[in-house]
C-alpha cells in the first residue's frame, strides 16, 4: 500500500513561539524531522502542511516539499486532512514537526500496523521507564499521555482501550506512589490512518471526553472507532519547551 507523511507545521506555538523555524544547530527545527521522515522505507512521499508563509518559505530553502492550508484549522490533524485530501495515498502519515529525532524505523513500524489492521488509526507507544517515579515525564506528569493496551493482536500490538492524561490503572497504595513505573505505557504522538478514515476523522464532531482531556484521538474511540499500537522500546524526545529545544541543540553539538 503507498504511503505519504505529512507534517503539520504552525507558527504560533503556544509554549514555543515559532519553534518550527528555530535554528540554533544551523537548520531550521522542522528540517531535522522532515529529513528524518524522508529516511523512511515504507513512504514514498513527505510533504509540511502549514498555513505560514515563513514556513513555506524555510522548507522550499531546503528543497523541501510543503502545501499551503487554511489557517483555521484548530488541530494539526485537521490540517494534514486538508492536505491528504490532494494526495492518492493509501496510507497518511500524521508526523508532528516537533519530533526532530523520530527513529525512522517507528515511522515504518505505524505505517505497517496501519496497513495490516483493519483499524481506524494505528498508533504507537512504549513503557515508562522504571526511574520514572513522579514530575516531568513521569505516569503522574499530565502532559504524558498514557495508553491502556488491550487485546493482544500480534507481538507488541494490541488495542488500545483509552488515552488518558491521568493515572490509569490507579496505584492503590496507602501513600498513591507510584511503584512500577514501566507497567504503564506512555502514547506517542505518531498516526497513520488510511486516507478515507483520516479525511472522515476530520469531519466528526468533538466529544465529551475529548473535550475533557484535550486528546483528539478519544473522538475516534467515542464513535466507536478501533486504535490499534504497536508497542517499541523507547520514545525519541519532542520539543516542547525552550528547554526541551536547548537539550536538542546540545545533543546536535556533541554529534559533530
Amino acid at each position: 500500500m503507498s504511503a505519504a507523511i505529512i507534517i503539520p507545521a504552525r507558527h504560533a506555538s503556544t509554549r514555543l513561539p515559532g519553534k518550527p523555524l528555530l535554528t540554533e544547530t544551523g537548520k531550521p527545527l522542522i528540517q531535522h524531522t522532515y529529513e528524518q521522515a524522508m529516511k523512511s522505507k515504507r513512504a514514498s512521499r513527505v510533504v509540511v502542511a502549514t498555513d505560514d508563509a515563513r514556513i513555506k518559505a524555510a522548507v522550499e530553502g531546503f528543497g523541501g516539499v510543503v502545501m499551503m492550508t487554511r489557517g483555521d484549522h484548530e488541530t494539526g490533524s485537521a490540517r494534514v486532512a486538508e492536505a491528504a485530501g490532494a494526495m492518492d495515498a493509501e496510507i497518511i502519515v500524521n508526523l508532528q514537526g516537533d519530533e526532530p529525532e523520530i527513529d525512522p524505523a517507528h515511522i515504518d513500524r505505524v505505517i505497517d500496523l496501519a496497513a495490516k489492521h483493519d483499524a481506524f488509526a494505528a498508533t504507537l507507544v512504549c513503557a515508562f521507564p522504571q526511574d520514572a517515579r513522579s514530575g516531568h515525564g513521569s505516569p503522574d506528569d499530565a502532559s504524558a499521555v498514557k495508553a491502556i493496551l488491550g487485546q493482544r493482536l500480534e507481538d507488541d500490538a494490541f488495542e488500545v482501550r483509552y488515552f488518558t492524561r491521568h493515572i490509569c490503572a490507579y496505584p492503590r497504595s496507602p501513600d498513591g506512589a507510584i511503584d512500577h513505573p514501566e507497567k504503564y505505557f506512555l502514547h506517542l504522538g505518531i498516526y497513520a490512518f488510511a486516507r478515507k478514515k483520516l479525511l472522515a476523522f476530520a469531519q466528526m464532531p468533538a466529544g465529551v471526553l475529548e473535550r475533557a482531556e484535550q486528546l483528539e484521538q478519544l473522538r475516534i474511540m467515542e464513535a466507536g472507532g478501533r486504535i490499534v499500537a504497536g508497542r517499541v522500546t523507547a520514545a525519541t524526545p519532542g520539543i516542547d519547551t525552550r528547554g526541551d529545544y536547548d537539550a536538542f541543540v546540545r545533543r546536535q553539538a556533541a554529534q559533530r
